[in-house]
């Protein structure tokens, strides 16, 4: 009997303590235990609002104290906060004590991001300019200390709550909603709470805003039979895409070039570039795959974070594909503050003084900050003594400066901000390049070509390399178009030009997620030293001399991975009608026939699970 109990003590243990080896994941059978469970007690009250709202918000906090532990008290602290903020807002008819709050609350969320996200960062930055040698100190933990006793919490480092970025982005936009007065503050601060926290995106997105979810509080539970057959398909797609594509390709193939690029050659670090791609999709869109199936089965629906990114033609709109919900954000909470498209605010000013800072503190060198505010003033004074021209200028330094900060949300080192600077630089030179004439734009890439072959000529380095292949493929393409476009057969053969224009804006994203991956998943207090490192070194491997004779050695040791990467990126580049009907036909199926096929999903992805389960990249942003 005592045995019984013990076990039974264990059991009840394992399933309220947290462990940090072994977060609440999607792709875990404890998950949908705990998932099982959960819709078990929700069912009964699922049409009763206030009590279904109250339910789901403890079980959310439990579920994000299973995925982060005490830093459950840091998403309450903001949830009050902001409530309370909110209402302050709402209830007072003066714009100064309006403002005042406002201020006060992003004050409050953005120094807990910055506390725990970026303070590694801000001492690297203060140790380079100074020349000091200060360390973290974690003063969260040394007051937790004064409760838990003595060494309870480590004081010497300071550990990053999981989706500390979602929902911090999420509150703002609460907040500063109320404040436009776009929206009415929720009432109810379970009700509050539930929308702060729904366990499903809590996490790793999508980023919900108030207006499109808090409606959906107060509406009555509704699964209709086709609903339910397309919310069971969701979560069965993202399941594929999370442990089929993207831990099976990452663990046998991508990881180990990542971990030490200078082993393998050439041609492995340029296909671990390309499946790194199809990886970060797979396994950020599986997430939000799941998380919109588990919501639509509770009968709530989240906004679409993903439009099949690789379909884009250029920069800008990949960004209208890729993480939807941060785009949006980005461009009402940011873009358009600093001014848009329409004019150059105070906010513009200040960012290009503090990324010319960053540049001095990055490069230690006063020429380069120099230069970087020498251009940004430069084209400050071209749109202001060409009129005609101020509002392009303006929207793209404008653009620029958000994907620098979009950059830096991603994570607190320099490889992020270039990540996020190279993506700015792409969609403004589209917009150039859009705009030119067809002679101009061909003088610009024969100016290009004939300064990279000189650079390679007399420099013999791997990144001219690298940029004269790329740069002259582009020329190729570019020459065969402007012959079509004189012979007036540019129409007809316009799939052409469309397949080409994907197939360069993929090879630039993926390369400027070069500096993406190479920064991720890193002990931030070496971060910056480790990701620029491998970044180079990957660019050494690529931009060197190839060995083409042991390519199709290679291609048959990793024929398994190379297999799912074409296979993941033609089903990728399908129409979206045919998906469409495909999803359609799923959720039309007889209930018998989706239960099979669950059955046999379940057990294909089970032979494609590591050792270790994965988790989701986006969990450390």
């Amino acid at each position: 009997m005592s045995e019984f109990l013990s076990s039974i003590a264990t059991f009840f243990k394992h399933v309220f303590e947290f462990s940090e080896s072994s977060p609440l994941l999607f792709t875990q059978f404890y998950f949908w235990a705990f998932f099982a469970i959960v819709y078990a007690v929700f069912a009964p009250i699922a049409r009763r609002t206030h009590m279904r709202n109250a339910f789901l918000f403890f079980v959310s906090l439990f579920f994000y104290y299973k995925t982060s532990g005490l830093f459950v008290l840091i998403l309450m602290f903001v949830t009050c906060s902001d409530y309370l903020i909110a209402r302050r807002i709402a209830g007072s008819d003066d714009p100064l004590r309006r403002k005042a709050w406002l201020v006060a609350s992003v004050t409050i969320d953005l120094f807990l991001l910055c506390y725990f996200k970026y303070a590694y960062f801000f001492i690297d930055m203060v140790n380079n300019m100074l020349g000091t040698h200060l360390a973290v100190h974690d003063y969260f933990a040394e007051v937790g200390n004064l409760f838990a006793g003595q060494g309870h919490f480590s004081v010497d480092q300071i550990v990053l709550p999981v989706g500390i970025s979602f929902f911090t982005f999420q509150i703002i936009s609460y907040t500063v909603d109320v404040y436009k007065e776009r929206i009415k503050p929720v009432t109810n601060i379970l009700d509050f709470g539930f929308y702060v926290s729904f366990f499903p995106q809590l996490v790793a997105g999508p980023i919900v805003r108030a207006s499109e979810f808090i409606p959906q509080l107060y509406k009555p539970f509704h699964l209709s039979r086709m609903q339910f057959g397309v919310a069971v398909f969701w979560i069965l797609n993202g399941l594929v895409k999370k442990i089929v594509l993207s831990d099976y390709i990452a663990v046998n193939f991508i990881d180990r070039v990542f971990d030490n690029p200078m082993l393998f050659t050439g041609f492995e670090n340029f296909m671990a570039l390309i499946g790194y791609s199809l990886q970060v999709y797979a396994d950020f869109s599986g997430y939000t795959d799941i998380a919109i199936g588990i919501a639509m089965l509770m009968g709530f629906y989240l906004p679409k974070n993903f439009n099949s990114p690789y379909k884009a033609h250029n920069a800008g709109n990949f960004w209208k594909r890729w993480h939807i919900s941060l785009s949006m954000w980005l461009q009402t909470y940011l873009y358009i503050p600093l001014g848009g498209n329409r004019n150059a605010t105070f906010g513009t000013y200040f960012w290009i003084a503090l990324i010319s800072l960053v540049a001095l503190i990055l490069t230690s060198s006063w020429w380069a900050s120099g230069a970087i505010l020498g251009v940004a003033l430069a084209v400050v004074a071209t749109a202001r003594l060409y009129p005609e021209k101020r509002k392009n200028i303006i929207a793209n330094l404008n653009r620029f400066i958000t994907m620098l900060l979009g950059g830096l949300w991603h994570g607190a080192s320099w490889n992020f901000m270039i990540w996020g600077g190279l993506n700015g630089v792409g969609m403004i030179v589209y917009q150039f390049w859009r705009d030119m004439h067809w002679t101009a734009r061909m003088i610009w890439l024969t100016v290009t070509v004939a300064l990279l072959v000189a650079l390679v000529s007399f420099t013999h380095e791997p990144v001219f390399n690298l940029l004269f292949v790329w740069v002259a493929c582009i020329a190729l393409g570019s020459l065969v178009r402007y012959i079509y476009h004189l012979a007036g057969g540019e129409r007809e053969y316009k799939w052409i030009a469309n397949a080409w224009a994907v197939a360069q804006t993929f090879v630039f994203i993926t390369f400027t997620r070069l500096f993406f991956r190479s920064g991720s998943n890193l002990d931030p207090a070496t971060a910056n030293e480790v990701a620029w490192n491998t970044a180079k070194n990957m660019v050494h491997q690529i931009g060197s001399a190839w060995s083409m004779s042991v390519i199709p050695d290679i291609i048959m040791a990793y024929h398994n991975v190379f297999l799912l990467i074409v296979l993941g990126m033609i089903v990728h580049w399908l129409p979206d009608r045919w998906k469409r009907r495909y999803r359609i036909v799923f959720a039309r199926l007889p209930i018998a026939v989706i239960v099979l096929l669950c059955v046999a999903t379940v057990f294909v992805v089970y032979q494609f699970v590591t050792a270790d389960l994965q988790a989701f990249i986006y969990f450390q942003f």
